[in-house]
Order: C-alpha cells, then structure tokens, then sequence
C-alpha cells in the first residue's frame, strides 16, 4: 500500500469533528506551503519578468480596473 493511499483510508475513518479538523490543518498547511514557494520565487528574481511585464502594460494603458 502507498502512502497515498494509507492516508486516503485514514481519512476515511475520520469522525466528522476530526475530518474538520483535518481540513483545517490542511488548508493552513497548503497555504503556508504556497507562500513558502512565492518566498522562494521572489527572492530567485523568477517573477521579475513578470512583474515587468505587467508594469508596462500598466504605464502604456493595456490595464482595466478591477
């Protein structure tokens, strides 16, 4: 059996209080884990590129207002 899978019936037999608890947790893991990877993508200079792009659509008027 694989991890995944082990972890999918462990699910499973989460009581409801315990299963939102779970997804809490998750949810709080997976957010910190994003912002971790957005740290990282920062500080490498991967999103300059980006960034520069959408200032210069900014300054040259091919933006809308949200």
């Amino acid at each position: 059996m694989s991890t995944i899978e082990a972890i999918e019936e462990a699910v499973e037999r989460l009581s409801k209080n315990e299963l939102a608890a779970f997804r809490d947790w998750f949810s709080t893991y997976e957010a910190a884990t994003w912002d971790a990877q957005i740290e990282r993508d920062i500080v490498s200079g991967k999103l300059e590129g980006l960034a520069s792009e959408a200032l210069a659509d900014f300054r040259s008027g091919r933006t809308k207002e949200l």
